[in-house]
């Protein structure tokens, strides 16, 4: 087996060094404020393979050591003592929570920001930079950045909102007022032009009306809705009511629900802007998250089970809600999510539609699956940008008639190809979706032994040992992935080259959102499947999806699909009803009832025109907030 497979496989020290990654992020957090503390600990997560690495406990002592606690003053926030601040001279008493004026308050009350609009040169030094950058030196907005999408090539893609009083979209970040902080995050990204989903859900969101997006994977949905809730937050904290003093409960501002735990962007998002960010999910050890959220939290990011248990702890509070987000909405209801997100939204003292802004953000959005989500909504604004449930023309999809016993070698063959074209390592990252978890283990295994370094991700290894694996696979170490569905969604790996689906999915959704992986952020990508007689279900949906999107379909996956029952699949219909495309209030309303119906881009005709405004070359300079 070749030693980057074996550095695949996560032996104890590679475990250990995750650990101490986890532990910098939450337990060591208060400490950033020593350079020295900083210096040591990299030193150590980069120390040689043959130097010891201490463990938990030690790392811990070790920076405590670093920075006695004050000898007096008051405790901040949930009544946890304040620390001193080296930088400061020793006599500012900084508590956990350093997002807040002044002390008090259920979620905390750390000293150090005035207001949210600006000004954060107290915290700014205690708050660890998920950037590493000089703030000095990022430009200005307009500035071109980087090599990404020509924008112009995307200004025919199609848009349509319906409701009442829809706001217009914008064009630029300029024209929206997010406050200085965001503004300096969002430059610090790189992002210089609003996707087509955030110019128009961002201003949408800021006049506070609830929202249901579809948007194309790889659109920015995340940043879509996470702008609006951050500026929010920042403008009103000050004024709005204060929460119950109760110890050890939380009581954030806003919630995210997401079926994955890969929501960490918010974080990035909301880096000095003063708003508190706290990720909560299965898989990691709870006392961890229940430390994070006794230090405060306005925005509360987590997967349903978890945040299940944290309420039925009693450790957090829903009653202080203004912001619901729930992001692959479909995917959270398709995943039997339906009851817990009922439970959270109905029956765990949430304020009600009207009281709170709901925003549905999704790639695709059937026609029962809005009618049931819709039951969170008021009022709303229904938004479709893009071909809903299509792919995007950016990724050249392939489907290759493959027998079950030749993919192996059918897959090596590909490889092979990808590797004598001369791109290697994080230029060539290829993802292989497995329909098992132990057929991903084997091909896993199967593929190091052949030479060709990988690792994988499925529903048996440890949050931890995915975390690894996906480090790896993003570095390059290990340039390919096998996966199971556990890894389709909400993933942000944002230069993966080639997906292959070695095992396709039942659901043509599912295909969707799989090959979603690659063309991500105006790049071009690669999709393959293997198809054979046990995926003929598929073969009519998968049929007309490449047609939609412009792509070649084989003459023989046309008379798969001629010959295909299509109507055993659930969301069978015309392209578009597919998906859940248009608003189903338009169907029974019969366009009446004063509802404003709008189309987007330079399509004349509004609505799902020709899907030619997908495709376009690479321009040189425009960088977007496609992530």
């Amino acid at each position: 087996m070749s030693r980057a497979c074996s550095r695949a496989l996560e032996p104890a020290r590679n475990k250990a060094r995750l650990e101490l990654e986890l532990l910098s992020e939450l337990e060591l957090e208060p400490f950033r404020a020593s350079s020295n503390c900083c210096e040591a600990h990299q030193k150590l997560l980069n120390s040689p393979p043959g130097q010891k690495v201490v463990g938990l406990e030690e790392q811990a002592a070790f920076c405590r050591n670093l920075h006695s606690p004050a000898p007096a003053g008051p405790a901040m926030g949930n009544d946890i003592q304040g620390h001193v601040d080296p930088a400061a001279g020793g006599s500012h008493s900084v508590g956990h929570r350093r997002d807040r004026s002044g002390g008090g308050g259920g979620r905390g009350g750390g000293g150090g920001w005035n207001n949210r609009s600006g000004g954060w040169d107290r915290g700014r030094e205690r708050e660890a930079n998920p950037f590493q950058d000089d703030v000095d030196t990022e430009p200005a907005f307009g500035v071109q950045e980087n090599t990404g999408i020509n924008f112009d090539a995307y200004e025919d893609i199609p848009v349509e909102t319906s409701g009442k009083n829809v706001p217009p979209p914008v064009n630029t970040f300029a024209e929206i007022d997010l406050g200085e902080a965001l503004n300096l995050n969002i430059r610090r990204c790189k992002y210089v032009k609003p996707t087509p989903v955030q110019r128009h859900a961002i201003p949408i969101s800021l006049t506070g009306r609830d929202l249901m997006a579809c948007a194309q994977t790889g659109s920015g949905k995340t940043a879509a809705f996470c702008f609006p809730i951050i500026s929010g937050i920042m403008t009103n904290s000050q004024s709005g009511p204060r929460p119950p003093r109760m110890p050890r409960m939380a009581f954030p501002l806003a919630l995210i629900l997401s079926p994955t735990r890969e929501l960490y962007p918010t974080r990035k998002f909301a880096y000095q802007t003063g708003v508190r960010v706290v990720v909560a999910y299965g898989g990691a050890p709870i006392n961890l998250q229940l430390r994070e959220l006794e230090r405060g939290v306005d925005i509360l990011v987590a997967t349903p089970g978890r945040l299940v248990d944290l309420l039925e702890r009693a450790r957090v509070s829903l009653q202080m809600i203004k912001y619901l987000a729930l992001d692959e909405a479909d995917r959270m209801l398709d995943m039997g999510f339906e009851p817990q997100i009922r439970r959270i939204v109905q029956q765990m003292d949430m304020p009600p539609p009207g009281l709170r802004q709901t925003l549905l953000f999704s790639a695709t959005f059937p026609k029962e699956i809005q009618r049931l989500a819709a039951d969170f909504l008021s009022n709303y604004v229904f938004l479709a940008v893009g071909r809903v449930g299509s792919s995007t023309d950016l990724i050249v999809q392939r489907v290759e008639y493959v027998l079950e016993t030749d993919k192996r070698s059918h897959l090596m063959d590909l490889l092979h190809a990808q590797r004598s074209n001369g791109v290697q390592a994080k230029q060539a990252l290829t993802l292989v979706f497995v329909e098992t978890k132990k057929g991903a283990d084997s091909l896993e295994n199967w593929l190091c032994i052949n030479g060709f370094p990988a690792t994988s991700i499925h529903g048996d290894r440890t949050q931890q040992e995915r975390e690894y694996a996906l480090r790896s696979f993003k570095s390059g170490k290990t340039p390919i992935l096998v996966a199971t569905d556990v890894a389709a969604r909400g993933l942000d790996i944002p230069h993966v080259a080639h997906v292959v689906n070695f095992d396709l999915p039942n659901d043509i959704d599912d295909y969707v959102h799989r090959i979603g992986r690659t063309g991500r952020a105006g790049k071009s990508g690669l999709a393959t499947a293997f198809f054979n007689e046990n995926n003929s279900s598929l073969a009519r949906p998968l049929a007309d999806l490449m047609q939609e999107a412009n792509q070649e379909v084989p003459a023989w996956l046309s008379r798969f699909a001629a010959r295909s029952s299509y109507g055993r699949n659930r969301r069978g219909g015309g392209s578009g009803g597919r998906f859940g495309g248009r608003d189903f209030r338009r169907d029974s309303s019969n366009r009446g009832g004063g509802m404003d119906y709008y189309g987007g881009g330079n399509n004349v005709n509004g609505g799902y025109g020709a899907p030619g405004g997908y495709g376009g070359g690479y321009g040189p300079t425009v960088t977007s907030a496609w992530d």
